[in-house]
C-alpha cells in the first residue's frame, strides 16, 4: 500500500477564504435582490397609476357615447315630425 494521500487538504486559512467568498456572494445577492425587489415596486406603483387612468377614461367614454345616443335620440324624434 502507498502512503500517499488521495483527498486534498483543507486547513483554516482556505476555509476562511471560501467563507469570506460566499459571505461577498451573498452581500452581491442581497444587492441585486434590493434592487430588483425596488424595480417591481416601481412598476407595479406605475401599473396601478395606469389602471386608474384607463378606468378614468372608461368612465369618460361611456358618458360621451350616453351623450351622443341621447343627442342621436333627438335628432330621430325631430326627423320623424318633420
Amino acid at each position: 500500500m502507498s502512503d500517499d494521500r488521495s483527498e486534498p487538504v483543507v486547513d483554516l486559512a482556505y476555509i476562511g477564504r471560501a467563507l469570506q467568498r460566499l459571505t461577498s456572494d451573498v452581500g452581491s445577492l442581497r444587492e441585486d435582490m434590493s434592487a430588483l425587489t425596488a424595480i417591481v415596486l416601481r412598476h407595479d406603483r406605475e401599473f396601478e397609476r395606469l389602471n386608474t387612468k384607463l378606468d378614468d377614461m372608461l368612465q369618460q367614454l361611456r358618458a360621451m357615447v350616453a351623450q351622443h345616443q341621447r343627442t342621436a335620440e333627438r335628432v330621430r324624434q325631430l326627423e320623424e315630425r318633420g
